[in-house]
């Protein structure tokens, strides 16, 4: 599944999520500033289980989010209120991992699309 389609997904469950409770994604408190918001949630999609579960988990992905910490990233990619951005190469705890996340116009969270290691 490529990297449009993992976010249409992720974009048409967000809907769910914040309508009907939560689904499958799991959320987590946060106190972060990344690309100059503040951030207070990180909303996990549970799609790196399905192939990266064995080497990655939802603590090393905060852990990720957290280096992301008082710095600004580039867009990778715009669509209407959202802005989809690629993280490669984070050291965590001595490993490289790749960081695939969004932040949508006027919200305080990051959604988190996918995660692994490099």
């Amino acid at each position: 599944m490529n990297l449009i389609t993992r976010i249409y997904l992720f974009l048409s469950n967000l809907t769910k999520y914040v309508i009907i409770g939560p689904s499958s994604r799991r959320s987590y408190k946060v106190d972060l500033v990344v690309n100059n918001r503040r951030i207070t949630e990180v909303i996990v999609d549970p799609h790196y289980e399905e192939k990266h579960g064995d080497t990655i988990d939802d603590q090393i992905i905060l852990g990720l989010v957290s280096l992301l910490d008082c710095l600004t990233f580039p867009a990778y990619e715009t669509d209407g209120a959202f802005e989809y951005f690629v993280t490669d190469q984070i050291s965590y705890k001595r490993k490289l991992y790749k960081l695939v996340w969004l932040q949508e116009e006027n919200q305080l969270y990051i959604g988190v699309v996918n995660a692994y290691r490099r």
